[in-house]
């Protein structure tokens, strides 16, 4: 009985922390909405601007890879530099 209750104590256990943890899925959107506002709202348009901007490239090839914290946390430093306010992660 004791090791029924423990093991049920363990599996739920691991399904809880398991809950709290954000899926692939999650930070690939995550990383996605984060891009597409700087996108929108980042980027400079005029002539001579300078050309793509090499932080928000880097992060997306770091989402692209999988690499989602880090692609995430370059993202968000990024539109915080540039005074555009973001939504907090849902998770």
């Amino acid at each position: 009985m004791r090791l029924a209750r423990a093991s049920l104590l363990l599996v739920l256990i691991a399904t809880s922390a398991a809950e709290a943890q954000p899926t692939n899925e999650q930070l690939a959107a995550r990383c996605a909405d984060l891009g597409a506002l700087f996108d929108k709202y980042g980027t400079r348009r005029s002539e001579g601007s300078g050309g793509p901007d090499m932080i928000r490239l880097g992060a997306g090839i770091d989402c692209q890879n999988g690499r989602y914290a880090q692609g995430i946390k370059a993202l968000e430093d990024l539109l915080s530099r540039n005074r555009i306010p973001y939504p907090p992660a849902p998770y």
